[in-house]
């Protein structure tokens, strides 16, 4: 079996202005200056609690806690008025790749699985998934945990698995653990930033996303 594991926000979802409007409320709620659209971006796919810590470096901790918890609420509010949407192409994508007989998916996500789990039913997705991984149980991303318990969860070797993420905090978790990675070019970092992180394909379609995946898989196993 070969295993193809997803990040989600910037890859699968399109939920920038759901995560710019959240982070907006939070920090202005905890009377911090506002970073520019493009550094709050920057940290999506890190934990909230490191992706504070690297957005606000000179803020005091119990500032970015305030931060992370008005972080928390807002979001949660606009996702019960209205769930982020997934980029075109992903849900056919997902159908076909999770019916072919010789592969599994799953995610690695620095969602917390409260999040996941409202996406993935409001978009019927969440039955493509065998194994799922969130920040609640892990350490942040670049670390190779979430991809390590996808690989024992599905019984596939390092080998037989390929990372697929927006962000070089994917690529760079990818490669920790022993995977092959590609990147996405309609996500949240710049497409050299993923090839500097040393991302094994780069791609700016999802049916190119379904080529690299059959090619890298087919050339590793």
């Amino acid at each position: 079996m070969k295993l193809v594991i997803f990040d989600v926000d910037g890859t699968l979802s399109d939920s920038q202005n759901h995560i710019v409007a959240a982070m907006t409320q939070g920090i202005e709620a905890a009377g911090l200056p506002l970073p520019s659209r493009s550094e709050m971006l920057s940290v999506v796919g890190l934990s909230l609690d490191e992706g504070m810590a690297q957005l606000l470096p000179d803020a005091p901790l119990s500032q970015r806690d305030m931060v992370v918890q008005g972080y928390r609420d807002a979001y949660r509010a606009r996702r019960m008025l209205a769930v982020p949407p997934l980029y075109p192409g992903a849900a056919e994508t997902l159908d076909r790749l999770a019916g072919r007989e010789d592969m599994l998916l799953g995610i690695a996500t620095g969602k917390s699985r409260r999040g996941l789990d409202a996406l993935c039913e409001h978009h019927g997705i969440g039955g493509y998934f065998f194994t799922r991984q969130v920040a609640d149980d892990h350490p942040s991303k670049p670390h190779p945990a979430m991809v390590m318990a996808a690989l024992a969860d599905a019984g596939v070797d390092a080998r037989d698995a390929v990372m697929i993420g927006d962000t070089t905090y994917d690529i760079e978790m990818g490669r920790a653990a022993g995977v092959a990675t590609v990147g996405v070019s309609w996500g949240y970092h710049p497409v050299e930033a993923l090839r500097s992180a040393g991302a094994d394909r780069l791609v700016d379609s999802f049916a190119a996303l379904e080529a690299a995946v059959s090619e890298l898989l087919e050339g590793r196993g």
